[in-house]
């Protein structure tokens, strides 16, 4: 019973003649939102799919004409629509445009050129091939151009790898029906269904990812671009040792003196070019993903600063690594065209004065499929209410772990490469040595933890070196003063071969060796702990601030006027149906014009009704395949990570001080 059509009620009363029934008796909540009478939240069966209406005659049928095609468009066309349905999705033309070598940018502009619908005709499809064409012999790249190449029955033909060209989920027609074609078909053109291997949005997608070593690729035996939405983790197996990495470095400053930027080199594990980019540029690129993807799971840029020092553009640096590096490796965000052209492009400002993108959320061009909807779970709110309720005291916990993280690394970063100035037992001007009794340690910092390095120097030296003062030296200055004892007393003053002398001065220029080797193991170390563990501590951070703002886009973007609408949809036929009553001069035309408004009422009412459940699917999504892996794996990856690290250098300093008790074992005594 949960299954049949909510029973529809009659807004106002009917009319004589029934005409405000076929307008206002039917309720745009008494069926899903794509007007098959399913309910998604239902466990019974779904109903048998009606087949696809025939879409509207193409706009490109004048530019193509009766001029004939290259049989390479035909082959084409074949390899994404082999039921030849007339039409294909614009993820499977940017598919087969990718088999052109063609740069990013220019495929986009040509899916822009043929199409903004999320499908297109196969007319549409010719004209791309021809575009396609026309850009690799380096002509004008136009629909006129095509036009008149059709004119005159001469249709390039394009340079197509089609033996590339991988089976995709998205090349299955649509099924799902309109029912309403007067009045919906004018609001949406029919939508693909929710796939991984079919991006939400318009823009064609960057294809040079390997299909076996990113998300998407063929998992367990199943043909790539599968839907792995319903069960398990949503994500490919092992997905966290697959993760592209990309890696951010400051190149140095340019522009004038009043207009000085700091410039940035992108490279990738992926790619074999690196690009060049500013600050503004990833303000760009981050404008057009929140616009585009508002109810998307992904971090937001590190702020700008006027005056920024060396340490606040390292701090930048590290946060756009990490930014970047999330949504490349989202799910969804990934394919997005902008973002690969931002990888890929080498003057992304050119490119950007060139190219006329869409700002088009992602709700108004896509949708989830019947099977995808019916997988949100009933209690979804209580479910968000949860995470909501405990996103503000983890965000304060992994800030104050990031705090006492970094403190703690940069103690033993100072451990590893300082030393404590001692106080003297005499001050002699030529010898600069501390007194080494055990009255000149000093107490360790309240609440601090003594390194591994503070421990031996002190069993070695006699003080702790988690105290740090004004007067710091070097452990290689430590070093260098060691050797600089075996030099000084490098003839004994007996004036003959004395084997004592000799003896303990071998066993010091032991000391001073292995000394510089623990230096040099401790600060590999601490660069392993910044760039690894530290990192991935403020990552996890980073994921929290994300899902707290996302609640913020969603709160302030998910209000629609569907109540407001339905209301006015009862005023105006209750208006209307007073003037068929009057029948008053030239009530005709307005009755029409209030027609007019009632079905667009309800075509918008139908469209922010699929937004909701839209947003719904989204928000689904980044719950369960995004925040919940990534908190729980990635945290499990760096602890583990942690671990293998702490102890390898726990293995290399004991073998180092091991190595050096066996060299001072003949030291002599007398």
């Amino acid at each position: 019973m949960f299954n049949a059509p909510r029973p529809a009620q009659r807004y106002v009363g009917s009319t004589s003649n029934g005409f405000t029934g076929s307008f206002v008796d039917e309720n745009p909540l008494s069926s899903s939102v794509y007007d098959d009478g399913l309910d998604p939240w239902s466990a019974a069966p779904s109903p048998t799919p009606t087949p696809m209406p025939q879409a509207p005659a193409s706009v490109f049928t004048a530019v193509i004409a009766d001029a004939t095609v290259p049989s390479i468009y035909h082959r084409s066309y074949s390899a994404v629509d082999p039921e030849n349905t007339g039409e294909t999705s614009v993820n499977a033309l940017s598919r087969v445009l990718n088999t052109s070598s063609l740069p990013a940018s220019t495929i986009e502009k040509i899916v822009n050129l043929v199409s903004s619908r999320p499908r297109v005709s196969k007319l549409e499809f010719f004209v791309a091939l021809a575009l396609v064409a026309l850009a690799q012999t380096g002509k004008d790249v136009s629909i006129e151009q095509v036009a008149a190449l059709s004119s005159q029955n001469t249709l390039p033909e394009p340079t197509l790898d089609l033996d590339r060209l991988q089976p995709s989920v998205s090349m299955i027609p649509s099924t799902i029906p309109n029912p309403r074609k007067n009045s919906s078909q004018t609001v949406r053109a029919p939508l693909p269904a929710y796939s991984s291997d079919d991006p939400w949005t318009s823009n064609p997608r960057f294809a040079s990812v390997p299909n076996n070593a990113a998300f998407g690729g063929a998992i367990d035996g199943l043909p790539n671009g599968t839907p792995s939405t319903l069960a398990g983790t949503g994500l490919p197996n092992e997905w966290w040792k697959k993760q592209e990495n990309i890696k951010i470095s400051i190149l140095g400053q340019q522009g004038f003196i009043l207009n000085r930027y700091t410039v940035y080199e992108i490279s990738s594990d992926r790619r074999e070019t690196s690009v060049i980019r500013r600050y503004s540029e990833f303000a760009y690129l981050w404008d057009v993903l929140v616009r585009r993807y508002p109810f998307r799971l992904f971090p937001a840029l590190p702020p700008k600063r006027l005056g920024a020092d060396e340490q606040f553009l390292e701090q930048r640096r590290r946060g756009l690594a990490r930014s970047l590096n999330f949504v490349v490796n989202h799910p969804i965000l990934k394919e997005d065209g902008v973002l690969a052209v931002f990888l890929t492009e080498p003057s992304f400002e050119t490119w950007r004065k060139q190219c006329a993108i869409t700002l088009e959320e992602e709700s108004a061009s896509r949708r989830v499929d019947r099977v995808e909807e019916m997988s949100i779970p009933s209690d979804l709110e209580d479910k968000l209410a949860a995470v909501r309720g405990r996103i503000v005291p983890l965000i304060e916990q992994w800030q104050r772990i990031c705090i006492l993280s970094e403190r703690i690394i940069k103690r033993r970063e100072a451990a590893a490469v300082r030393s404590p100035a001692l106080r003297r037992a005499f001050l002699p001007t030529h010898f600069t040595l501390p007194d080494l009794s055990p009255s000149s340690t000093t107490a360790p910092l309240p609440g601090s933890l003594p390194s591994m390095t503070g421990s031996l120097t002190q069993s070695f030296l006699g003080f702790d070196i988690t105290e740090l003062t004004e007067s710091q030296g070097d452990l290689s200055r430590l070093t260098n003063t060691l050797r600089s004892i075996v030099e000084v007393n490098e003839n004994c003053w007996r004036g003959d071969d004395c084997e004592l002398s000799n003896g303990v001065r071998s066993g010091l220029g032991q000391f001073a060796a292995h000394t510089q080797r623990h230096s040099e193991i401790s600060e590999i170390r601490s660069r392993v702990l910044q760039d690894t563990t530290l990192e991935s501590l403020k990552g996890q951070r980073d994921l929290y601030l994300a899902t707290r703002d996302l609640f913020i886009r969603h709160d302030r973007l998910s209000i629609d006027q569907v109540e407001r609408l339905k209301k006015r949809i009862e005023t105006t036929s209750v208006k209307m149906d007073g003037i068929r009553a009057a029948q008053k001069e030239n009530w005709q035309d307005e009755a029409e014009r209030l027609t007019a408004m009632i079905e667009k009422d309800q075509a918008t009412i139908a469209a922010q009704l699929s937004r909701r459940v839209f947003i719904r699917a989204c928000l689904w999504h980044e719950l369960r395949v995004v925040l919940h892996n990534r908190e729980n794996a990635l945290l499990s990856e760096a602890v583990k990570n942690f671990a293998r690290h702490e102890h390898e250098y726990a293995e290399n300093v004991a073998n180092n001080w091991e190595s050096l008790s066996d060299a001072v074992e003949g030291m002599p005594f007398e």
